[in-house]
């Protein structure tokens, strides 16, 4: 059973209880493009398994056939109490140096762009984690923990981390001391300069304040969420790839070999000197720093959250049946052009060439039903995406009626 697709129903719900408790005490701390940027990165980091291989699952099968020592038993106590704690421990340090190290910030940083702080901001997710943060669980198998008992208790960990993304629950007293909450976990999304690079744990901040990275949350300095190079997008692929194309361009100018190597280990933050005088990158200050926030005319913002719908209920789908390889590609790629179109609507882009991009997108489903329907794909499956095509042409059409905006108008 995967947890994370049973809990599903649970989010959605904490999203909407949050949101409604949020408006009624005059608090609200949701935006819908910020939110839906959110929620469309959760949705691929979930869909990412159906493109790309399981380098780490068959590095954890190598070590658990040939070095580890005896498999615990998966029914006793003991052996669940420890992979807890122990998966808590790999993780605070695969979390401490996804902030350290770019290479492994460039796969993180998705989860910290956003510049509020909500539950969705908890199912931002980043799809390219798989390329190296397995490297910091293999002392659980090198142990014998049972590969069933670490999924599950892996689980559990991000589960647990979902309730703590939120602005609406106050310190904890006697809980603060040991356990990840809120109020703590506040301090590690906020970009002050106190507050940065803190508070790591997953369920525990007990490890933050025996390695020396714990930071309360003062009352004198509230948190400021984002990160200090602002995306200023919401496009999916500029968030899950900006660090990597930052990495490869610094790497490609510098002229010293030994830069062009060390760019891609080196501590989050270096640049060869180079590259940093010829071109510098700004980071913005808290005193200049202003929330990414166009406008959405209403009809924009009821397409957004149409498309949204249609992501989750599709993920389910893909999550649902068996698909062949290049069958799940084939989805992912339209999950992926869906959300990079209803983002480029969000920012304001110009109507007449995002026009183009939709009709391509819509050609490319066309595509995928006729040859669904030449493999005899259900008839229901087929309806749904005719409908679903339908339904954006339709969109398409208020939206080019209403004289949507050509640029992008952003909120004072």
């Amino acid at each position: 059973m995967n947890l994370i697709v049973a809990a599903v129903p649970f989010f959605i719900l904490a999203i909407i209880v949050e949101w409604l408790y949020g408006l009624a005490r005059h608090r609200n701390t949701f935006r819908l493009s910020d939110s839906i940027s959110s929620l469309f990165l959760g949705v691929l980091s979930q869909a990412r398994r159906f493109v790309t291989l399981g380098v780490g699952g068959y590095v954890y099968y190598l070590v658990t056939a040939h070095f580890s020592l005896d498999l615990m038993a998966a029914d006793h106590w003991f052996t669940w109490v420890l992979a807890t704690v122990l998966y808590d421990l790999c993780y605070y340090w695969q979390h401490r140096m996804g902030h350290e190290r770019t290479l492994l910030w460039a796969a993180h940083v998705a989860h910290h762009q956003s510049e509020d702080y909500n539950l969705t901001t908890a199912l931002r997710q980043t799809s390219t984690g798989f390329l190296l943060d397995w490297v910091f669980y293999i002392p659980m198998f090198l142990l014998g923990i049972p590969a069933e008992v670490v999924v599950t208790v892996a689980a559990i960990n991000l589960i647990y981390q979902f309730w703590v993304h939120t602005e609406h629950v106050p310190k904890l007293g006697w809980y603060e001391w040991v356990f990840v909450t809120p109020s703590n976990h506040r301090v590690h999304h906020a970009q002050n300069e106190l507050y940065l690079d803190r508070n790591y744990g997953g369920i525990f901040i007990l490890w933050d304040r025996l390695f020396g990275t714990f930071q309360e949350e003062l009352e004198s300095e509230p948190p400021v969420y984002g990160i200090r190079g602002a995306l200023h997008s919401w496009n999916p692929v500029k968030a899950l790839t900006h660090i990597y194309v930052d990495m490869f361009r610094d790497s490609w100018h510098t002229r010293r070999w030994r830069d062009k190597l060390w760019v891609w280990v080196a501590r989050n933050g270096w640049r060869p000197a180079d590259v940093a005088q010829r071109y510098p990158r700004e980071k913005t200050g808290l005193e200049q720093f202003r929330k990414y926030d166009p406008v959405v005319p209403p009809l924009v913002g009821l397409y957004a959250f149409a498309q949204l719908v249609a992501a989750v209920l599709l993920l389910d789908f893909m999550q649902k049946t068996t698909l062949a390889y290049w069958s799940g590609v084939g989805l992912w790629a339209l999950l992926l052009a869906g959300m990079v179109t209803t983002a480029w609507w969000l920012e304001g882009r110009d109507s007449t060439r995002l026009l183009r991009w939709e009709l391509l997108r819509l050609a490319a489903l066309a595509a995928l039903l006729l040859a669904g329907w030449s493999l005899g794909t259900g008839a229901g499956l087929l309806l749904a995406g005719v409908a679903y095509a339908a339904l954006n042409l339709l969109f398409l059409c208020l939206l080019l009626r209403r004289g949507v905006a050509s640029g992008p108008v952003h909120a004072h």
